[in-house]
């Protein structure tokens, strides 16, 4: 069976994973669209210049990585992109519990993310405040980003992402409809997990969600987890399909719009990956999946 085999055309978030049908035609892309893949480092060991190389011979467009707070982790990044010439998003965020301490980290990231002079990020994705910050505390923190990206040209997205500010779908759907500037990195497999479903219960938020995407993060996941074992198993074919109905969505507006569509394939090791006990080895090559991701994008999503 080829790789594309089970992704029929599927309606964007009205379906019955079973019974969904065909959608007609995608029109043709405006001017401008186009798709770019890129790669997570995220349990890789090696150097960036290591990554980039495997990366680019995969047949990946760039990279998404954490912003290096170091002129040391700056320069080998920077020089490894060039290098290979290949693009990049960076990822920005605090980890502290201190609302102050947090605000302060996560602004001097983003704005040197974004303000840099060595290569314009294709994006900024944000790991974005806490989940129990309060809505005014949040909010600020987005008027914050919207500031930077509207002086400095940069997109900067907030992903829906468990444990940050966005972490449900319908937490979320306050701030689409308070903050009509917000741009969310679409990871919507945290949203499954969260909410234990599909989502079939809450198409219309999904839709707010799937309309201010400005990144996705091509992540499946499932009512019980943020990733499947592996989604080239036959078990998963429904929620691959509704996976890719939400992403289908997300191109058809960036085409008619005219606009890029960056996607990162970000299946993780373990513990990300299930593992078998005791050994902790993964069940699946978390490589292999992210590159099987990558190439149905490109065969799905591709001008």
């Amino acid at each position: 069976m080829s790789a594309t085999a089970f992704l029929p055309s599927l309606p964007a978030f009205s379906y019955s994973p079973d019974t969904a049908p065909a959608s007609a035609p995608a029109p043709a892309a405006a001017d401008g669209f186009r798709l770019v893949v890129l790669a997570t480092n995220w349990g890789f060991s090696g150097t960036h210049d290591e990554f980039l190389k495997r990366a680019k011979d995969a047949g990946y467009d760039g990279m998404e990585v954490w912003w290096p707070g170091d002129a040391a982790g700056q320069d080998a990044l920077f020089n490894a992109l060039a290098k290979h010439k290949m693009e990049v998003g960076f990822l920005c965020g605090s980890g502290s519990s201190d609302f102050a301490k947090h605000a302060e980290q996560f602004e001097a990231a983003v704005k040197a993310a974004a303000t840099q002079q060595r290569q314009r990020p294709l994006y900024i994705n944000c790991h974005s405040g806490k989940d129990y910050f309060t809505f005014e505390q949040n909010t600020k923190l987005i008027e914050m980003t919207t500031r930077i990206s509207q002086q400095s040209g940069v997109m900067v997205c907030h992903e829906t992402h468990r444990s940050r500010m966005m972490f449900a779908a319908h937490v979320t759907r306050r701030f689409i409809e308070t903050q009509p500037a917000l741009r969310l990195t679409l990871d919507i497999s945290h949203w499954c997990n969260v909410h234990e479903s599909l989502l079939q219960d809450q198409q219309e938020t999904v839709a707010m969600a799937l309309a201010r995407a400005g990144h996705i993060h091509a992540r499946i996941g499932h009512p019980e987890g943020p990733q499947v074992n592996d989604p080239r198993a036959p078990e998963w074919e429904s929620t691959v399909k509704a996976h890719f109905a939400w992403w289908d969505e997300i191109a058809r507006q960036k085409k008619a719009k005219g606009e890029v569509m960056t996607v990162l394939t970000e299946f993780g090791p373990v513990d990300y990956m299930p593992a078998l006990p005791y050994t902790r080895q993964p069940v699946a090559n978390q490589w292999d999946i992210n590159v099987h991701m990558m190439k149905l994008l490109k065969a799905r999503y591709g001008k």
